[in-house]
């Protein structure tokens, strides 16, 4: 059993800053993630869009921002226990906490911050009774491999930046592509949507609006032809060696929901003065937390992780009174940074 101060569910930019805030003040954190990188919603969801409001930083990636502040924590040797779900969490005798992973890792935590954005993300499946043969062999909700397209027909589901922006990467390497949307008007970057209908107009591609998958044909999971049925006249068959499907992801607060713990709608209540649950010891920063006049931007969750961290050192040295000490100038916070003091 690994023993630490804290334990942060989640590794998204509020979940990774509050490795930072947490460290500065002398305290150790483990890091559990459902996800198999850092970054959270950065990573899983626009790591290559440009992020526009984070103070001091004109414009940058999600992936970018991620590396960041992996960089920023560097000095804080934090466990990162990414690809795995916290399962159980338990109040000891003591008042301190036990934690246990889908992996079986177990903690003894003084504290648990939740910084799980909306909860862990699931892709929205097809809803077609043999989809599930198909999956990951030739019916895909993410591309982990580009290059296995090339050359081959491919009918990608969706009408959000997933779908369009796969579509526009992959038409130039792709035999032929189809893309389906459900409606008559697209969710994704008006920019997207008209490139897409260039390629369609010049015969780059195909797209069919106003209809959806209705049957996949194929064996021993190998997708040959998906059935796509218009709101208005007939079935049409289309051959296809890969499904993509983008319907987007549905968050889920998974076994965070049976806690014990506030629940507002699938966010919890804090307060706004430590961000602590309704159960002392347990904190939420970022997306995942509500309190009146809460907005879900990064940076507000970063000014959550910080007033977190000082709450939970005064939580565990409560007869001593927790000062605010400057990165610029403190002896203390240059030595846990590891930067060379130049007052010396």
């Amino acid at each position: 059993m690994v023993k630490t101060d804290v334990v942060i569910v989640g590794a998204g930019p509020c979940g990774l800053f509050q490795v930072f805030e947490l460290g500065l003040l002398g305290l150790k954190a483990e890091v559990v993630d459902s996800i198999r990188q850092p970054g959270g919603q950065c990573t899983e969801l626009y790591p290559d869009k440009p992020i526009y409001d984070i103070p001091a930083i004109p414009e940058c990636t999600g992936e970018e921002l991620t590396d960041a502040l992996l960089k920023q924590i560097e000095p804080f040797s934090c466990g990162m226990n990414l690809g795995e779900e916290v399962q159980v969490v338990r109040r000891e005798d003591d008042d301190t906490f036990f934690v246990e992973t889908s992996g079986g890792k177990q903690f003894n935590s003084k504290a648990i911050v939740i910084a799980a954005g909306v909860g862990s993300f699931q892709p929205r499946a097809i809803r077609l009774s043999n989809a599930e043969e198909f999956v990951d062999q030739s019916l895909h909700y993410r591309v982990r491999n580009p290059s296995q397209f090339a050359g081959k027909n491919l009918v990608i589901l969706g009408g959000g930046d997933s779908a369009l922006d796969w579509a526009l990467e992959l038409v130039g390497t792709a035999a032929r592509i189809t893309l389906v949307h459900r409606r008559d008007e697209y969710r994704a970057m008006p920019d997207s949507v008209s490139k897409m209908e260039n390629l369609v107009a010049f015969g780059k591609m195909d797209e069919i609006r106003n209809a959806k998958a209705s049957a996949i044909h194929g064996e021993n999971g190998q997708v040959t032809s998906i059935v796509v049925q218009p709101k208005d006249g007939e079935a049409q068959e289309i051959a296809a060696d890969h499904v993509l499907v983008f319907f987007g992801l549905a968050p889920k607060l998974g076994p965070i929901a049976e806690w014990g713990l506030d629940i507002n709608r699938k966010t919890i209540n804090v307060d706004t003065e430590k961000f602590e649950t309704s159960e002392p010891g347990i904190y939420a920063v970022g997306d995942i937390n509500h309190y009146p006049g809460k907005k879900k931007l990064i940076l507000c969750g970063f000014h959550e992780a910080a007033l977190a961290a000082f709450a939970i050192k005064q939580r565990l040295e409560p007869d001593k009174k927790v000062h605010v000490q400057y990165t610029t100038t403190s002896p203390i916070m240059h030595k846990r940074l590891g930067v060379e003091d130049e007052s010396e």
